[in-house]
């Protein structure tokens, strides 16, 4: 075991020291605003190149280093969280390929190196969503390996569009081509890739169902590798997005999936459940911000969401871990006198999810409302942002109380502590970034700072929703209508709203359904029907007679022999005589 425990401290230590490097070099390039476009020649063969390129700025600086900072934590923590299994070697080295394909996507100006980057994710992925290799983690890595094949053909025929141009550095004809028709076609495909990636209506159901994976690819895919690709591809694009219907369409979807996702997690009693539709959420505020113009608000929030769902993520993995595999929310209680250290970095991640002040969360979520308040936007999409902010602060609230107060609900030999010291070091220094990391961020990627003046009613807006939010939390928990009436639960809306909007039933039974039966009713008509009765039937019945007539010929008769002799001496005499 020494040696595997090596192994993940010399990830931890190398991903780290890597992640200062770079965030130190991406503050060096925001203060002196440098762009570094690297080209490397990797083959020259007669006229032919081979060419990769590399753009380094402080976007792309800063995105790789809190992926490396993230994934050196998660690969620390797992250390202790997978130290049953026999395959934890493997297990990092998945872990560390799915970082060097975010690497590649994040550094990438030219949409193939990005396909490569892309189709490495959803690869590593649905080997990870498999890993602990059992029906429901086949069906959740299907629906996950298929779902984002939807944005890797759109990807495709996006560099097929890029055809025609001069390359495929997509950067360089952003600014110039923008209204172009052709250009219009391509952000309307990586628009379409992005979707899939960061779990949009209609392609959500994928990103629950990959909860079936082990609780540190959890942690890493959910805070800032896989579902963020997206939104992270879609702000390069970003100039395609404004004055186009694609942004309006956009702020549509990704304001009705932040709904969805936010009335969902209110009706869920998974754990890991409830912060998966707590990202997409999440995802959908990031999207929606970023159709309406704001692509640095939208790059702010990716970050700090980044923190603090890595840290709500490996709180509930140590509790769930030390409820020997135990997810269900009616199952805890009282967990704050078992786990006290665990329990209050949790409850500091939920602060900093729903906006509390001067927290991670707060100084973009606060930032964004504010200018959603400035900004020419109608009245339906003003009621998605608020309504779905009050229900992030009120699904939060309703798992704090759940989890951390009332009675304890599990068995009475329980054993529940907090001595698991490696996953507590990971827990407390991404608690510290979760802390620190907004108003950090706020003061590095905004250098002119700028006053909002909002008259007083629409300034505590968003504390009031939040107010009214966990008051909401609260009166959930004290409801008791699943238990009392079944009938409720399965026939009226609030199924209708805790299963998704039937999504992940459309996603799999409903577009697979259809296409079974008619292949049944094929099969049965024409392979073992018709096509059946006159080809390979009747053929057989055919030669089978025509064996019998044979053998019958062949059963050592003396009158057929003679007869057959007969026969063949008059046709020799007719031949030779026709010859002569």
């Amino acid at each position: 075991m020494n040696s595997l425990v090596n192994y993940c401290k010399t990830s931890f230590y190398f991903l780290i020291f890597i992640s200062i490097s770079l965030f130190l070099m991406s503050m060096k390039f925001i203060l002196s605003d440098l762009v570094y476009f690297i080209e490397w020649e990797v083959l020259s063969l007669q006229s032919m190149s081979i060419v990769m390129t590399f753009l380094f700025d402080w976007m792309s600086l800063m995105f790789m280093s809190f992926v490396l900072f993230i994934s050196s934590l998660v690969i620390f923590y797992s250390n202790q969280y997978m130290e049953e299994d026999y395959n934890i070697n493997r297990f990092i080295l998945l872990v560390l390929m799915f970082v060097m394909s975010m690497m590649l996507l994040i550094i990438s100006p030219n949409l193939i190196s990005i396909l490569l980057g892309w189709d490495g994710l959803g690869l590593v992925s649905y080997c990870l969503v498999i890993y602990f290799q059992n029906v429901k983690s086949y069906n959740a890595g299907m629906l996950t390996a298929l779902s984002n094949r939807v944005g890797d053909v759109a990807l495709l025929l996006a560099i097929a569009w890029m055809l025609n141009y001069g390359s495929w550095n997509y950067i360089f004809y952003l600014d110039s081509l923008s209204t172009k028709f052709e250009m219009m076609i391509i952000g309307a495909l990586v628009m379409l890739a992005a979707m899939t990636k960061s779990a949009q209506i209609p392609f959500s159901s994928w990103l629950p169902a990959a909860m079936a994976a082990p609780t540190p690819v959890s942690a890493l895919v959910h805070s800032s590798t896989l579902v963020t690709a997206g939104v992270y591809l879609l702000i390069r694009f970003n100039v395609l997005l404004t004055d186009l219907w694609m942004g309006q369409f956009l702020l549509l979807v990704s304001g009705l999936t932040m709904f969805m996702a936010g009335l969902g997690a209110n009706f869920e009693f998974d754990l890991k459940k409830i912060i998966a539709l707590s990202t997409l959420s999440q995802l959908g505020l990031m999207m929606s911000i970023l159709s309406m113009g704001f692509y640095k608000l939208a790059f702010f929030h990716l970050l700090t969401h980044a923190l603090f769902k890595a840290l709500l993520f490996m709180c509930a993995g140590s509790i769930i871990h030390n409820m020997k595999n135990s997810q269900d929310i009616r199952m805890m209680g009282s967990l704050n006198m078992s786990m006290p250290l665990t329990c209050s970095c949790f409850n500091i991640a939920n602060l900093a999810l729903c906006g509390m002040p001067f927290l991670a969360g707060f100084y973009s979520k606060d930032l964004i409302l504010e200018m959603v308040m400035l900004s020419y936007v109608n009245s339906f999409s003003f009621f998605l942002f608020f309504f779905s902010t009050g229900l992030t602060v009120c699904y939060s609230f309703r798992l704090v109380y759940y989890s951390m107060t009332g009675e304890f609900n599990s068995s009475s030999l329980h054993p529940l502590n907090d001595k698991s010291m490696t996953m507590l070091f990971s827990i407390f220094f991404l608690m510290i970034m979760a802390i620190i990391g907004g108003s950090m961020l706020s003061w590095l990627m905004f250098l002119n700072p700028s006053m909002i003046c909002l008259p007083f009613n629409m300034k505590i807006l968003t504390l009031i929703v939040c107010l009214l939010g966990g008051s909401m939390g609260y009166l959930l928990t004290n409801v008791k209508l699943f238990f009392i009436n079944k009938g409720l639960y399965y026939y009226n809306l609030v199924y209708f709203a805790g299963s998704m909007w039937f999504m992940p039933v459309l996603s799999t039974v409903g577009i697979i359904n259809y296409p079974l039966k008619l292949g049944l009713y094929s099969f049965k008509s024409f392979d073992q029907g018709w096509s059946e009765f006159f080809g390979g039937q009747m053929l057989y019945n055919q030669l089978k007679n025509y064996s019998l007539y044979l053998q019958e010929f062949q059963n050592n008769s003396l009158k057929i022999y003679l007869l057959s002799y007969m026969l063949w001496f008059i046709i020799l005499l007719m031949m030779i005589s026709f010859i002569n």
